[in-house]
């Protein structure tokens, strides 16, 4: 996959910092790669995002928290929707990960790894809550469109895993 820059503005990344993804309130908007550029033009903060998949109800609150955040920090904004390049699990940041892991939701994986999993051919989802490979899969979707549902065969505990899209 080519990565596409993403700039964001030294001025609008601690506010944009500070909004969290609705439907996974521990990641930021920026954690989860779904802005894609923000700069201030002729004195209106530019915002792009892309959704995380065609449809996600999640974009119209993102869209308005950003709106909300920045008129909060006295800057007029314009948030534009991008679909192109579409939103890849690539796009999430370690840190973002990590929250993702401290929160119950297993991290994506790889591409190969992840269809690996999802087919039942490998045990390799990690549990979140004791770390065990010893899972299994529940159903393709979790509590959202873009996780799977997931239970260890160890600790008996369900989990979501956030699924990879490239």
């Amino acid at each position: 996959m080519t990565e596409e820059k993403v700039h964001i503005s030294e001025e609008l990344e601690p506010i944009l910092k500070q909004i969290s993804d609705p439907e996974i309130p521990v990641l930021s908007i920026l954690d989860l790669g779904v802005v894609r550029s923000a700069e201030i033009i002729d004195n209106v903060a530019q915002i792009k995002i892309t959704p995380t998949y065609s449809g996600c109800p999640a974009m119209d609150v993102i869209g308005d928290d950003i709106e909300q955040a920045l008129k909060e920090a006295g800057y007029a904004s314009k948030v534009n929707l991008i679909l192109s390049p579409a939103w890849s699990t690539e796009w999430i940041t370690e840190e973002g990960k990590n929250a993702l892991r401290e929160y119950g939701i297993a991290p994506p994986m790889d591409a190969t790894s992840d269809k690996k999993a999802l087919l039942g051919e490998e045990k390799i989802v990690k549990c979140t809550n004791c770390g065990s490979t010893n899972t299994h899969l529940v159903s393709q979707f979790g509590s959202t469109a873009c996780k799977a549902l997931f239970k260890c065969n160890d600790c008996q505990e369900p989990f979501d895993y956030f699924k990879c899209l490239i």
